[in-house]
């Protein structure tokens, strides 16, 4: 069974970790553990009227723990999705400071050489931004902008946010059905 950590940060775009969540809630291949920031709470809350955000099948982490699991190396979670990151988030981890469990896990991550996915959702962006974004990368990180496609017609936002979301399920190499190019 895979196990992967999914962190929701504090940037606007909580519909993106909704979607997400709601495609991985009743994967039985897949052990989802999660981590909001504070802010990040606040924006769910806000930005999808209060939907409760414990509802889903998974293992819940405080920002602030760092006796979960996924804060060693010795762990074996092999993928970390951060949807969506602010930039002080990014900053964060592109300069090494573990101050908090979603922070301190992206740097494990990185370290063991797994998976990291982050999507930022902010535009425009600064040249600390894209510095900041190029450690990462450098560092094995993969940096997946929200940014929505439009040539499979989206109807709904929902199906504009699933682009982005199946892109990222994708990049994690979790098999979803989603409009395929040219298929």
């Amino acid at each position: 069974m895979r196990k992967i950590i999914i962190a929701i940060g504090g940037a606007s775009g909580a519909i993106y970790a909704k979607l997400l969540f709601d495609k991985l809630n009743n994967n039985k291949d897949i052990n989802v553990s999660v981590v909001f920031s504070d802010n990040a709470k606040k924006i769910w809350e806000q930005e999808l009227n209060n939907t409760n955000l414990l509802k889903y099948n998974f293992t819940y982490y405080n920002n602030d723990d760092f006796n979960a699991p996924f804060a060693s190396g010795s762990s074996l979670f092999d993928t970390m999705i951060i949807i969506p990151s602010s930039m002080g988030l990014i900053g964060r981890i592109a300069n090494g400071i573990s101050n908090d469990l979603i922070s301190r896990s992206a740097d494990v991550i990185l370290k063991e050489h797994r998976k990291l996915i982050i999507v930022p959702r902010e535009t425009p962006y600064n040249l600390i931004h894209i510095e900041n974004l190029k450690k990462i990368a450098l560092s094995g990180g993969i940096i997946c902008p929200a940014s929505p496609s439009f040539y499979s017609k989206p109807k709904t936002i929902n199906n504009l946010v699933l682009t982005v979301v199946n892109r990222v399920l994708d990049l994690a190499d979790i098999k979803t059905d989603s409009f395929r190019w040219n298929n």
